[in-house]
């Protein structure tokens, strides 16, 4: 028997109206404990022009912190016209983006292209910049026979299960992120320098907190490279504290993603949407699919600096 709930965790049944919305007729199934629910009998382009249908998705996203949906015939233009409702849209500056409809990226692995190796790390979008990403719309436009899931991370259940004495020493962290680090390692030393040029390190509270719900956000992933204010009387005793200590606590906080309790995975087809609140998870894109082809479409969504 599948768990239908309503936002309020109403079972069976259709979801109920949040105040200020009206009631829908959309199915909510929780797919974990922690994260994720697949919405049905919901097209999202609707939502591009309908304020109510909208406002129901998003308070579900911020619930459930990534929202699933199968059998959307959405072209590029309400794609990014979805997405536009969330907030301005970003563009990438190693990926790009379509020149028709700029903020849509299309990640494409095909037959020809080797492996690539550089989703397949628990990751929130873009945490190199100084304004991190609000969230994104992912779009499967050709999926694998079989392989090519993604992974979501609930690291707001990441943060509300730390010992507490972890989250007292971390309380007052930040920690610099780093695109030349990550998409930058494998460029030439010049372009790698140049991108680092453009985009600085960018510092962020290790524990940040969800500017909608207030929520507390554990907020270090795979381009989180050192922390900033870690070297104190406090955190340090001898050298040995600071260097590898502060390297073991930062190891021991991002392995928290990989913690199956918080997770959900998700099986893509043809015509399934991926919506996905970037301030509250990490995400991992499976790379078991080579030679493969897989093709997705991504909105990325314009977010505010981390507090």
């Amino acid at each position: 028997m599948t768990d239908i709930l309503s936002p309020s965790g109403h079972a069976p049944g259709r979801a109920r109206a949040r105040q200020g919305a009206r009631c829908t007729s959309i199915e909510v199934e929780r797919l974990t404990c922690a994260i994720g629910a697949e919405l049905r009998g919901v097209n999202i382009a609707d939502a591009v022009r309908d304020d109510d249908l909208f406002a129901e998705i998003k308070s579900l996203l911020l619930e459930h912190r990534v929202l699933f949906l199968r059998d959307q015939d959405l072209s590029r233009a309400e794609h990014v016209a979805f997405a536009s409702r969330f907030g301005a849209l970003e563009d990438h500056p190693v990926a790009g983006s379509d020149p028709d409809h700029p903020g849509l990226v299309r990640i494409y692995k095909e037959l020809d292209s080797a492996p690539e190796h550089y989703e397949n790390a628990l990751h929130t979008d873009g945490t190199w910049r100084v304004n991190p990403s609000m969230g994104a719309v992912l779009h499967c436009v050709e999926s694998p026979p079989v392989g090519g899931d993604t992974i979501w991370v609930d690291m707001v259940a990441a943060y509300d299960r730390l010992p507490a004495h972890v989250k007292a020493q971390i309380a007052g962290l930040r920690a610099r992120h780093s695109i030349e680090a990550s998409f930058g390692a494998v460029m030439p030393e010049e372009k790698r320098i140049a991108l680092h040029e453009q985009y600085p390190d960018a510092e962020h509270p290790v524990v940040r907190t969800h500017p909608e719900t207030g929520e507390k956000i554990l907020f270090v992933n795979a381009f989180t490279t050192h922390f900033t204010n870690f070297h104190t009387p406090a955190n340090v005793r001898f050298g040995q504290d600071y260097a590898p200590g502060a390297s073991h606590l930062l190891s021991y906080l991002i392995s928290q993603a990989a913690v199956p309790e918080y997770q959900v995975r998700w099986r893509w087809t043809p015509g399934s949407v991926a919506i996905w609140d970037n301030r509250s998870t990490q995400h991992y894109a499976v790379q078991d699919y080579w030679p493969g082809v897989r093709k997705m479409e991504r909105a990325g969504i314009v977010g505010d600096k981390p507090f």
